[in-house]
């Protein structure tokens, strides 16, 4: 699974880890995570994320 990185604060989303503390189960693709997820270091919403 493709790795995808915040363009505003450099935070990676690495989809094998997900997000436990935001409710994201490891094992959830880029493509799978809701539409008003954000990144945790910095509340950009997923239009801030490209493909690492």
């Amino acid at each position: 699974m493709d790795k995808y990185i915040c363009t505003i604060c450099t935070w990676v989303y690495d989809p094998e880890l997900g997000v436990p503390e935001a409710g994201i189960a490891p094992g959830t693709p880029f493509e799978d995570l809701p539409e008003d997820f954000v990144c945790p270091a910095c509340m950009a919403d997923k239009t801030a994320f490209t493909k690492e």
